[in-house]
C-alpha cells in the first residue's frame, strides 16, 4: 500500500506548517509559540482532548477511535525544539531568530505528526485511543523525562509508544530501523588532574599535569580497543583539554572533558567502571592526582523486538518492498525518546531525508518531500495496531 492519498492533497498545507515552524525556532523548554501553534491546530482538527503544559511546555492530543476509545492506547511522539545554531541555508523560510535554527528536523517531525492527527481526527478508522505527544527539550533538556514525570504514561494509559526521526543520506521515501539498541546512551565526563606547577625550565621540580592529561587521553582510547568486546560498540571521546596560562609555566591543574557513547546498559557500566579505575591510577603513577565526574545523560534507545518488527511491516506497507531496512546500523548519537521506551515497549524508526546536510549542521534542512511518507506511516501504524473489530 503506497502513501495515503489524502496526504498528497494535504502536502502543501503541512509543508506550510513546517516552514512556519522553521521560520520561528525555539530552544529547549521555551517552545511557547510552537506549543501554542500545535495546541491550536489540534483544537481546530477536533481531537477529543488537548492538554498543554505537560512537562512544562509539552502538548498532548487525544484521538479516540470509532469505538469511543475503548481498548488499546498507543502514543506517537514528535519533538519540537530547535538548536542554538546560526542558520546558513539561505532558504526563504530560514530562521528569523538569530543564533537559533531547526537543524535537526524537529519542525518536520512536528508537522508530520500534526498531519497525522488531522487525518485521524477526520477518519477515526481504528478502535482504541491514539495519543499525540508533542515534546519539548529533546536537545539536551530531557523533555521526554519531564513529560513522563508529569504523568504522560499513566494519565492517558499509554501501553505502547512510537517515535520517528529523519535521517540524512537515506533516500526520501525509505525507512530504517532495528530491534534492540538503535541510538546510543550519551554520557559526559569531566576529569580534573592536579599536579605541581612550576617553571617550564625546571620540569624536574614539578608534577606536570599536561603529561598526565596527555597520557590519559591515550589510555582512555584503550577502553574501547582493549576492554570492550569487538562485537559491541562504544565511543570514548576527549573533546576538551583545558590547561595553562603561559608558554613558560607548567600549570597546577588540567581539565579533560568528553563524551561516552554506548549501545547497551552492560557496556555503559563497563566503560564507566574502567574509567573510574584508570583515571586516578594513571595520575598517581606520575605523582599527581585526578578525579572523575561521570554524568549519565540519555540512556540507550532500545526498540522492543516485537514492536520493531511490527513497525517495519507498517513502513513496508507505506514505502514498498526493498525500501525498509529492518536491521540498520545503529546511530551513536543520543535521543531522549529512550526514556519513553524505558517506560513502555515500542519502536523508534528513521525516515529518509535524502541528500541533505547532516543533522546539527548550519546548512541542514528537512526535506518536505518526506512529509507524505511520515504522515502515512503514523496513520497506518495506528490503524494496523488498533484495527476496527469485525
Amino acid at each position: 500500500m503506497p502513501i495515503v492519498n489524502r496526504f498528497a492533497e494535504l502536502a502543501d498545507e503541512i509543508t506550510a506548517w513546517r516552514r512556519d515552524l522553521h521560520n520561528n525556532p525555539e530552544l529547549l523548554y521555551d517552545t511557547v509559540r510552537t506549543s501554542a501553534m500545535v495546541a491550536g491546530k489540534l483544537q481546530e482538527f477536533g481531537v477529543d482532548e488537548v492538554v498543554t503544559g505537560v512537562g512544562k511546555t509539552g502538548v498532548v492530543g487525544v484521538i479516540k477511535g470509532r469505538n469511543g476509545g475503548a481498548g488499546k492506547t498507543i502514543g506517537l511522539r514528535a519533538d519540537m525544539d530547535a538548536l542554538p545554531i546560526e542558520e546558513e541555508t539561505g532558504k526563504p523560510y530560514a530562521s528569523q531568530v538569530s543564533g537559533k535554527m531547526h537543524a535537526c528536523g524537529h519542525d518536520g517531525h512536528t508537522a508530520m505528526l500534526l498531519g497525522a492527527a488531522k487525518y485521524l481526527a477526520e477518519t477515526r478508522n481504528f478502535d482504541g485511543t491514539a495519543i499525540m505527544i508533542f515534546q519539548p527539550a529533546e536537545e539536551g533538556g530531557a523533555g521526554a523525562q519531564a513529560m513522563i514525570d508529569d504523568g504522560l504514561m499513566t494519565r492517558w494509559g499509554i501501553e505502547e509508544v512510537y517515535g520517528m526521526h529523519n535521517y540524512p543520506g537515506l533516500p526520501v521515501g525509505e525507512f530504517a530501523m532495528r530491534p534492540g539498541g538503535i541510538m546510543a546512551a550519551a554520557d559526559m565526563y569531566e576529569i580534573v588532574i592536579t599536579g605541581r606547577g612550576g617553571h617550564a625550565a625546571k620540569p624536574q621540580e614539578t608534577v606536570d599535569p599536561i603529561v598526565i592529561g596527555s597520557s590519559l587521553v591515550l589510555a582512555l582510547q584503550t577502553i574501547v580497543s582493549r576492554n570492550v568486546d569487538p562485537m559491541n560498540q562504544a565511543v570514548v571521546s576527549v573533546t576538551q583539554l583545558v590547561a595553562g596560562t603561559a608558554y613558560n609555566i607548567i600549570p597546577e591543574r588540567v581539565i579533560l572533558r568528553g563524551t561516552v557513547r554506548t549501545l547497551s546498559p552492560e557496556v555503559r557500566d563497563q566503560v564507566e567502571a574502567r574509567m573510574q579505575e584508570l583515571v586516578p591510577s594513571i595520575a598517581k603513577g606520575f605523582g599527581g592526582s585526578a578525579t572523575l565526574d561521570y554524568r549519565r545523560n540519555y540512556p540507550v534507545t532500545v526498540n522492543d523486538a516485537e514492536r520493531a518488527g511490527f513497525a517495519a511491516e507498517v513502513a513496508k506497507a507505506v514505502a514498498g518492498e526493498g525500501k525498509v531496512d529492518p536491521d540498520c546500523v545503529p546511530m551513536m548519537a543520543g535521543e531522549d525518546f529512550s526514556f519513553m521506551l524505558e517506560e513502555r515497549p515500542g519502536a523508534y524508526i528513521f525516515i529518509g531525508n535524502g541528500a541533505s546536510a547532516d543533522l546539527h549542521h548550519p546548512r541542514y534542512d528537512f526535506d518536505d518531500a518526506a512529509i507524505p511518507f511520515g504522515c502515512s506511516y503514523w496513520v497506518k501504524l495506528v490503524e494496523k495496531a488498533m484495527p476496527i473489530a469485525g
